[in-house]
């Protein structure tokens, strides 16, 4: 009975960490296309076995509640090779800021909080 209990709480848990699901939420066309609005766009490259990442996750969960004129992509690293290569992206837990199509600031490996929303200040 503690085996059971126990998997089904390992199997809900995780559901329940973040506000949003972390996943690949943009192409290299879809970057392009809000570039060209002159917005501002926080990427971050992540991997789903990642502590580093899941810490970022928790931050860029409430990231996405108090800058709503941000736009914030994610994208697996691993598994789009394109996008990394593209924005020369070699590690995960990055997180580049633009404005436009100009890149502000780049940083790997951030967790804590307010240095995350001091990077992504910068673009704005």
């Amino acid at each position: 009975m503690k085996k059971i209990f126990l998997c089904v709480i390992l199997i809900i848990i995780p559901n329940f960490s973040f506000g949003f699901e972390k996943t690949t939420n943009f192409d290299l066309n879809k970057l392009f296309e809000i570039q060209k609005s002159g917005k501002t766009i926080v990427i971050n490259s992540w991997n789903e076995y990642c502590s580093t990442c899941a810490a970022q996750t928790k931050v860029f969960d409430q990231a996405l509640k108090d800058f709503k004129n941000v736009e914030f992509l994610f994208y697996e690293q691993t598994k789009n090779k394109d996008i990394a290569k593209t924005l020369g992206i070699n590690y995960w837990t990055t997180i580049v800021v633009f404005k436009g199509k100009t890149e502000i600031a780049r940083e790997i490996g951030l967790t804590n909080k307010d240095l995350i929303y001091d990077l992504i200040n910068k673009g704005i």
